[in-house]
């Protein structure tokens, strides 16, 4: 597999760039596939699988672009996952067709703790209902919490909020807090909750290599880095 939404909107996102985009680590030299440096190229590792649950990323801005972000992993292991850029007063037309489709249930995830009163809050998806459409808000914690708080288009959707309870595996960028997961690991867990544990398997799988090679691939990768989050939801 050579493509997924989330690279094509890397490559839209790139066209409409007026200055070039110089992520950390920009002198080296990476596959413009997974981003990763050359000698790391996970490429060939990749292996799609089936699941009845889907993912819809909301991503900020420059997000698709940067060799850290975890959101592409989910598209390399479900083809159907979709990938749209956020925006607050003008959504793509096709997110919201997406989040109409009568045959999935859409629920946004993020912290229950930031829901308004009265919305409905999930800790799994409804069973024996629709597939669930899962909606990430895909950008660093405080992108996130200003995507979460500014789309009207999702308030009338439920939250599921889930909780890892566990130490992060991400060390890619830094969380800004403890409970705060990178959008794969979110992602693992939601495909359990899901029942699909295959796919929670692969994708599992999946970004341990991706961290393995990502930090292998830095020159000094026990010091500090910078975050993409999305906090215990």
């Amino acid at each position: 597999m050579t493509d997924n939404a989330v690279l094509r909107l890397r490559a839209e996102r790139l066209a409409r760039a007026t200055r070039p985009f110089l992520a950390r680590g920009n002198r080296i030299r990476r596959c413009q596939r997974c981003l990763l440096p050359l000698k790391q190229c996970l490429c060939a590792t990749l292996q799609p699988a089936q699941a009845r649950s889907r993912f819809c990323l909301v991503m900020f801005d420059t997000e698709p672009m940067k060799p850290s972000n975890t959101g592409r992993l989910i598209a390399d292991v479900l083809p159907d996952t979709e990938a749209f850029q956020w925006s607050r007063t003008e959504p793509p037309q096709a997110l919201l067709d997406l989040v109409a489709n009568p045959d999935y249930q859409p629920m946004v995830v993020f912290p229950a703790s930031y829901a308004d009163a009265g919305r409905e809050v999930l800790t799994a998806p409804p069973a024996g209902g629709k597939p669930p459409l899962f909606i990430m808000l895909d950008g660093t914690w405080t992108e996130a919490r200003k995507m979460f708080r500014k789309s009207p288009y999702l308030d009338a959707l439920p939250v599921i909020s889930v909780d890892l309870s566990r130490v992060s595996a991400y060390r890619l960028r830094e969380a800004h807090a403890k409970g705060q997961y990178c959008t794969a690991e979110v992602a693992v867990a939601l495909l359990d909750l899901a029942g699909d544990m295959a796919a929670a398997k692969r994708l599992s799988d999946h970004f341990a290599l991706f961290r393995e090679r990502y930090l292998a691939g830095k020159p000094h990768h026990q010091g500090s880095v910078t975050a993409e989050a999305t906090e215990s939801v």
